[in-house]
């Protein structure tokens, strides 16, 4: 049963990763092979505990949510199936690591990694497809969310299994909308509403808010605002629609019209400046001084504490665009990868359990609700404490409303490109630059040009 997406995705490229990683076609399990699932009763034969070593980017709450959901696996499983934890850092980090395990043949057996990197795991040839596993066990994929699969389906192919899904939302505190005579009710829509409400809100012109809006220097903003106003990141079609991703193309209109509003929010003295670092940028919203901030939907359950510590009341609104439309932000965070190269069919049987554990409806409403990233399963949302959780903070469903109003297209799925990481963290530099007193239009453009080496570089070699 093949999870089968609308709309047309990239087709799998063959050939070798990028970076020259040396890959054997077969792994080491003796029998599953570079694309296949070991036979269904391996565990039943299997001598002792099967260990899953499970590389992950999880940590403060998002990370103590997990680690409960792992005991509760190991304790379902004792004696079976041991799954071991083991936080690397962030995003960025764990797929460096990663890419350094697979050329010394030391890989886990299964990692978490992030949206943008799915291009490369494809490519790498290190992994076993999910979709081998589903094939093979005839496994239901139509509780999955179809947005959220879709992004890690290539020709049909569910190559990775979902996990922590967020979507970009616009966080605001109620309290100091009320303190400047804003309609808390009523968050902004627009750039030009959240302009407007931050000029009111910040100090430099007598409102209650040492800073009207700061977020963090994020090239994962950048990409959303272009897919919210239904534009393309890379073309052709964000290497969506039958070829490689060839360049990239986010130094468009709607590009430096977002970037030069927040750099003159930032000019003006309305908006702050903690630079790249998200923590920082949430930390800031965190004290209850900042009125509104851009953040992912997996930081919601860090800020409901936050503010119930602090004593404000938290406001979550959809992600801002330039004008009304019908398109919306992409899918982020992370999926999960089994390893094929060097692990035996055992590991890779138990890594495919633990990600049915951690798919199940029940389960997703746990990670739901303690971490405030999306849950993949539909019926997650009919579980009583979903259910319960989001009756008592609406903020929640914020993003379950934004992500059902969100159309399955070539922007919204997001650009794929086997150099993504590179070139978000080129647009990090040009939009810093900006926010530095840069020109945007060269900022973004120099960015762009300068990837197109990068990007034929990867394409060349995985020909």
């Amino acid at each position: 049963m093949r999870f089968t997406p609308q709309g047309r995705l990239l087709p799998l490229a063959a050939g070798a990763a990028a970076l020259s990683l040396a890959l054997s076609a077969c792994g080491g399990g003796g029998g599953a092979g570079a694309t296949g699932a070991p036979a269904a009763d391996v565990l039943e034969k299997a001598d002792g505990a099967t260990e899953v070593n499970f590389w992950h980017s999880m940590d403060g709450t998002n990370g103590e949510t997990l680690d409960a959901l792992i005991t509760e696996f190991n304790a379902a499983h004792e004696g079976q199936i041991e799954v071991k934890g083991v936080y690397q850092g962030d995003y960025d980090t764990t797929i460096t690591k990663y890419k350094a395990a697979v050329q010394s043949d030391s890989t886990p057996t299964m990692v978490q990694i992030y949206d943008i990197g799915t291009q490369f795991m494809i490519d790498s040839g290190a992994v076993v497809p999910t979709q081998a596993f589903i094939d093979r066990d005839e496994y239901d994929v139509s509780d999955l969310q179809p947005n959220i699969a879709g992004y890690y389906s290539i020709d049909d192919e569910l190559w990775s299994m979902p996990f922590n899904t967020s979507m970009p939302v616009l966080y605001y505190n109620k309290t100091l909308f009320d303190a400047a005579g804003l309609d808390a009710e009523a968050p902004p829509l627009t750039l030009e509403e959240v302009g407007a409400a931050a000029e009111t809100l910040s100090k430099v012109n007598g409102g209650p808010a040492e800073f009207g809006f700061n977020a963090a220097i994020y090239g994962w903003f950048l990409e959303q605002e272009i897919a919210a106003n239904g534009g393309l990141y890379c073309g052709p079609e964000n290497g969506r629609a039958g070829e490689r991703a060839a360049e990239y193309s986010f130094d468009d209109d709607d590009a430096v019209t977002f970037v030069d509003w927040w750099k003159d929010l930032v000019a003006t003295g309305v908006a702050g400046n903690t630079g790249r670092a998200t923590a920082d940028a949430q930390n800031a919203f965190k004290t209850g001084t900042i009125g509104m901030t851009l953040e992912s939907t997996g930081a919601l359950r860090g800020m409901q504490q936050a503010a119930d510590e602090q004593g404000f009341e938290l406001g979550v609104g959809f992600y801002p665009r330039i004008e009304d439309n019908e398109s919306g932000p992409i899918i982020g965070g992370a999926s999960l990868w089994i390893s094929d190269e060097g692990h035996s069919d055992e590991e890779m049987e138990a890594s495919w359990q633990f990600m049915q554990f951690l798919a199940q409806p029940d389960t997703q409403a746990t990670w739901h609700t303690g971490t405030g990233y999306f849950p993949i399963s539909r019926g997650a949302l009919d579980e009583p404490k979903d259910v319960a959780w989001r009756e008592q903070y609406p903020q929640f469903d914020v993003a379950v409303q934004q992500l059902a109003a969100t159309k399955l297209t070539p922007a919204t799925q997001g650009c794929s490109a086997g150099s993504m990481p590179q070139a978000r963290k080129a647009a990090e530099d040009a939009l810093e630059g900006a926010l530095l007193g840069g020109d945007t239009q060269t900022e973004l453009t120099e960015a762009v040009t300068e990837l197109k080496r990068e990007v034929d570089n990867y394409n060349n070699s995985v020909q």
